[in-house]
């Protein structure tokens, strides 16, 4: 009993320590690889409540990590949320609605924190992002998105997305991809590395050919977008569970996760505005969207959760994180500057809350 009552005091001393801090910094381990899943569009308590229709994640997995369970998206719909993890972007209108025409960002300003102002979808190559700081300090990133098929799919400049609803064969969705919002992806040899998910086992293979961030997308059916499924498949947290059953073994596994790695598995947003627009941090809506949760603040408390040698089984954090936190805490980890939002006061990065093993 002694051991654990010590255990217990050891973890909540860490836990007081501040993300950013010196101290902190100096005794945080040194993550290597960084693995992201992103599911969709489910609140905290629907995927890891008692009556969770994903077993596997909320059972199996949430037993091997730790648990964020004030994690939340930083805006409704989709595409804000993942150009947040990249970027440090705030909402605009046309982000929110999820880009329906695959147009230019005009950009015609710029504010603190690192935010452009204006409206549109693909950003200008002069708006930084995760992959260049990478690209920067000689570190390597890749995307892999289910059905995507040819690298780096989106649509034409101010085309229709034609990406926007499922077929059966291809359930890809460019808004699902935050890279090719950015005209220093697309417009680059950097788009090479945003390649269909069937290449992931081979890189799988050994440290060497396992990107430092690997981003992973599953299609409109397996990251419980869709419920049912063009292709009759139930959809919903059942088929994002079956996905994760088959995926994430083989990631955790890896040599390179073994060696230095860190899974996080998150939600871009919970269930939707008239559901939850709650919002975490403290960073601010963004000055393209004063509402990016259109009826509030924020995405929504969805929960994630974290995986690695560095965090205790079976564990849960209390403390607020959001998509700006994911960001900062990558950045963390490489050494790199703060993007955008990441870079707000309130916007706290993986600790040693996080790393309590």
């Amino acid at each position: 009993m002694r051991s654990k009552y010590l255990a217990a005091a050891v973890l909540a001393a860490a836990s007081v320590v501040v993300a950013g801090s010196a101290s902190a910094a100096s005794t945080l381990p040194s993550i290597g690889h960084v693995f992201v899943i992103n599911l969709e569009n489910k609140g905290y308590d629907e995927t890891w409540g008692p009556g969770s229709a994903a077993p596997y994640l909320s059972q199996t997995l949430r037993a091997q990590g730790v648990l964020l369970t004030q994690y939340y998206g930083i805006g409704h719909n989709s595409l804000d949320n993942y150009v947040a993890q990249i970027s440090g972007q705030g909402p605009n209108s046309e982000t929110q609605a999820d880009c329906q025409v695959y147009d230019e960002f005009q950009q015609v300003g710029s504010v603190a924190p690192g935010q452009a102002v204006g409206q549109g979808c693909v950003y200008p190559a002069s708006v930084p992002t995760l992959p260049g700081q990478l690209a920067a300090a000689g570190l390597t990133w890749k995307a892999y998105l289910e059905d995507m098929g040819t690298s780096c799919r989106h649509p034409a400049i101010g085309a229709v997305d034609d990406t926007q609803k499922a077929k059966v064969g291809d359930q890809y969705a460019a808004r699902h991809n935050p890279f090719v919002y950015f005209h220093s992806v697309i417009d680059t040899p950097a788009c090479a590395a945003d390649v269909d998910l069937s290449a992931l086992p081979g890189d799988l293979s050994s440290p060497q050919t396992t990107a430092n961030l690997t981003y992973i997308t599953p299609n409109l059916c397996h990251d419980a977008h869709d419920a049912p499924c063009v292709d009759g498949e139930p959809g919903g947290l059942v088929s994002a569970d079956a996905w994760l059953r088959q995926w994430v073994p083989q990631i955790t596994s890896s040599p390179a996760f073994g060696r230095d790695g860190m899974l996080v598995i998150a939600f871009d947003e919970s269930d939707g505005p008239s559901s939850d627009s709650s919002a975490c941090c403290g960073e601010g809506p963004g000055p393209n969207a004063p509402l990016p949760g259109i009826t509030g603040l924020g995405g929504g408390r969805t929960g994630a959760l974290v995986l690695s040698k560095y965090t205790a089984p079976g564990s849960w954090n209390d403390r607020p994180y959001n998509h700006y936190s994911l960001l900062a805490s990558i950045e963390n980890q490489f050494g790199l500057s703060r993007l955008g939002y990441a870079a707000s006061s309130g916007v706290t990065a993986f600790g040693l809350d996080v790393f309590n093993r």
